[in-house]
């Protein structure tokens, strides 16, 4: 049996897992992210939290075949660099290079968004596929793309940055500084913030007593299920843009599939079903004889911890 770890790096925690030859994670661990660390100081935190991974599945550092990590930012899959990450101090940091030295095996890194997308095409909703695009849909929108079986990048290693298409010219300001990104209105925080303007503007609103201490991203699909129809506007509003920017990109990439992920997509058919028929009505080969399936992703939190477990077979 072989064994591979994974190490999903997030703002606020370091998550690594011990992966075996079918995927399954069978030993974790966690640590907390320090941004106050330099970018390498980092990485040799995302190597200890490897270690405790083996160490709490029962194996040596000798039993595994090679270590990924998964990060935010720009990361050069090809030299294991992370070139760029706005919320932590990487610059050039040489994180597969770091992970070998400190843990003696063979290292890989890359994008977070394109590892967990990498881990729905070899484990989860996508199996099978040959084209895929892997839209994650939480603080930001993340994206992640698969052609002929292999991740893409682009040639400097920051594209599939899909959160960052424009819907709409004239929308409110992405913190990328463009306006009206997609990011802007199909993460949670953009179906928060219309969430919040609906509410403002309707005091009657069932989402007021079912807020409880803050408005998250499920208060507008709960109040339309007690039959709010001021959440059921906002409901509408939300799939009418992801339709929107989903519909771009299959008219870009035609994937076999295209697999969204993220805390809303717990929603399930209230979202999933309306969803498509919009995308059906609205996507350029709608009159052809196939198109892209449309799914939700099936791994969930773990996709990013398999994904960069098995980035050694990305490449």
């Amino acid at each position: 049996m072989s064994y591979y770890v994974g190490i999903d790096l997030g703002g606020t925690n370091i998550a690594a897992g011990v992966v075996d030859e079918k995927f399954r994670i069978i030993a974790r661990s966690k640590l907390k992210t320090n941004r106050e660390l330099s970018g390498d100081e980092v990485i040799r935190c995302c190597a200890e939290a490897a270690r405790l991974a083996v160490e709490n599945a029962g194996l040596k550092m000798e039993n595994i075949s090679a270590v990924g990590l998964g990060s935010p930012g720009t990361v050069n899959c090809e030299t294991g660099v992370i070139e760029y990450a706005n919320n932590l101090n990487f610059a050039n940091t040489p994180a597969a290079e770091i992970l070998r030295s400190e843990l003696g095996i063979p290292a890989y890194a890359e994008n977070d968004a394109n590892a967990a997308a990498y881990a729905e095409f070899v484990a989860g909703s996508a199996v099978g596929a040959k084209d895929v695009v892997c839209i994650t849909l939480g603080t930001g929108v993340g994206g992640g793309i698969i052609i002929g079986g292999k991740l893409y990048s682009g040639f400097n290693y920051g594209g599939a940055e899909l959160g960052h298409t424009v819907i709409d010219i004239n929308g409110p300001e992405c913190t990328c500084g463009r306006h009206g990104c997609f990011e802007v209105y199909s993460s949670a925080t953009g179906l928060i913030r219309m969430t919040i303007e609906a509410m403002n503007e309707h005091p009657e609103s069932l989402m007021h007593s079912m807020m409880g201490d803050h408005v998250s991203a499920k208060l507008a699909f709960a109040a339309m299920r007690a039959g709010d129809e001021t959440a059921k506007a906002v409901v509408d509003k939300y799939i009418k843009y992801l339709a929107a920017g989903i519909t771009n990109t299959i008219n870009v990439f035609q994937p076999d599939i295209l697999c969204i992920g993220g805390g809303v997509c717990n929603e399930g058919d209230n979202l999933l079903i309306p969803l498509r028929e919009q995308v059906a009505g609205e996507v350029y080969t709608r009159r052809g004889s196939k198109n892209t399936k449309i799914v939700i992703a099936s791994l969930g939190n773990d996709a990013g911890i398999i994904g960069a477990a098995y980035l050694w077979q990305s490449r």
